[in-house]
């Protein structure tokens, strides 16, 4: 599995608009907290299925596109975070120690 970055505010549009899941890490950069959970997540994400869309967003750099998630799927900013998005509604939310790929699959499973 590979990250898409999100560099762009129209992206987030087009994840809303996509049939099926899509997921967001927002991560940031500078916190040791959010890279023991990416490390975590990738050691796992192999349970999410393969057609998942997997979006990476450094929240550092690209703080506006952050805001505009927590707007546009109705979600507290949090640092690092995850969201699952399925036909442009988040489906599930999580952020420091709760993030887990396997719960991801869980929830896609369903």
């Amino acid at each position: 599995m590979q990250w898409k970055y999100i560099t762009d505010l129209d992206q987030i549009n087009n994840i809303k608009k996509q049939e099926g899941y899509s997921l967001i890490f927002k991560h940031s950069t500078r916190c040791s907290v959010s890279m023991m959970a990416k490390r975590r997540f990738e050691m796992d994400w192999e349970a999410i299925p393969e057609n998942t869309s997997l979006y990476f967003l450094d929240l550092i750099k690209y703080r506006p596109i952050s805001v505009q998630i927590a707007e546009t799927f109705q979600v507290q900013h949090e640092s690092p975070q995850i969201l699952l998005i399925k036909d442009g509604n988040c489906v599930l939310d999580a952020s420091h120690s709760d993030i887990s790929a396997e719960e991801v699959a869980e929830v896609i499973g369903k």
